[in-house]
């Protein structure tokens, strides 16, 4: 009997991309940062806020959350066939996040000459100093961060799923919730988010570098875009970005809509950075057409990671 992995991702992608994810107290991810918090107390009360501590926070959420998801999925689908799927679903819809980010690029975007609109808006996705910002730079930086959260958010649950299953998932999700809350380099977390970061970098490696191959594929694709500078700058630009994996589909999205990104960036007060991402012959990115650009290259990469994820499980045989 063919596995129902596919069809529940690919119907779990549509309402997350149609309704987006409904806030409320007791969602998954919520959830999951509350037993993120709660363990990083337990581990600082008992000394452990080092390395050692943040390997075991990393190792204790993840049995915890990949175990407690695992164990109650058996127990529902034990009760009931229809019981199991129906969670099976909703986890998968809980930790796909593509339609959430494109509502936020879009607020940015639709803000249009409101600079004060658009440094709110801007603000609920990037943690760059937005009082220096115009809104060209909102604009670029709503790019920026579409690019590197399709692969966060999308791209890399996506593989996890179609490898490991729902474990994988869930996995993926908790690790990169860790990163967000724990994976800064101040004074609190430089050795204690150590791990979670690494772990994040470890487990995005392969998903960011298929985000360059599946964002130059669509923009092949893609009327206006070019997938021969996609994939040519993400290839020789991906250093220039901080990290081991955003620059691949920064720098893919910056070919493919034939414009820079980045610039000068402000951080706590400070100028880190007055580098460009793209190539130099190319304008800055300011335009909202730009960015309508870069959201179709995006959301055809993500129909494509879909695509490939379902016809991967249903060779395979997986039952996610």
């Amino acid at each position: 009997m063919p596995s129902p992995a596919g069809g529940l991702l690919v119907a779990a992608a549509a309402l997350d991309f149609a309704v987006g994810d409904p806030a409320w107290r007791g969602h998954p991810v919520r959830l999951m940062g509350r037993s993120i918090s709660a363990v990083e107390s337990c581990l600082r009360r008992l000394g452990a806020d080092g390395r050692v501590g943040g390997c075991a926070l990393v190792a204790l959420v993840g049995c915890l959350w990949t175990g407690a998801v695992w164990a109650l999925l058996v127990v529902l689908d034990a009760v009931h066939p229809i019981a199991g799927t129906a969670f099976h679903f909703l986890c998968i819809y809980a930790f796909l996040a593509l339609g959430d980010l494109l509502r936020h690029c879009d607020e940015v975007d639709s803000s249009g000459g409101d600079l004060a609109a658009a440094r709110r808006a801007i603000a609920k996705l990037v943690g760059r100093d937005t009082a220096r910002m115009d809104v060209a730079g909102c604009r670029r930086a709503a790019v920026e961060s579409l690019a590197e959260n399709l692969v966060d958010g999308f791209i890399a649950p996506v593989f996890w799923y179609a490898v490991a299953g729902l474990p994988g998932l869930v996995l993926c999700k908790a690790v990169s919730t860790m990163d967000s809350m724990v994976g800064y380099k101040n004074d609190r977390y430089r050795l204690f988010g150590w791990c979670a970061a690494r772990s994040d970098d470890l487990l995005v490696l392969v998903p960011a570098r298929l985000a360059w191959l599946l964002i130059g594929l669509a923009a092949l694709l893609v009327p206006r875009a070019s997938g021969r500078k996609a994939f040519r700058i993400a290839w020789s630009q991906h250093g220039v970005v901080p990290g081991p994996n955003p620059g691949w589909s920064e720098g893919a999205i910056a070919g493919a809509i034939q414009r820079r990104l980045a610039g000068p960036i402000w951080l706590a007060g400070d100028l880190v950075t007055e580098t460009w991402l793209g190539d130099p012959a190319d304008p800055p990115a300011e335009a909202s057409a730009d960015y309508r650009l870069a959201r179709r290259v995006a959301l055809l990469a993500a129909a494509m990671t879909i695509g490939l994820a379902a016809w991967w499980l249903l060779v395979t045989g997986s039952a996610g």
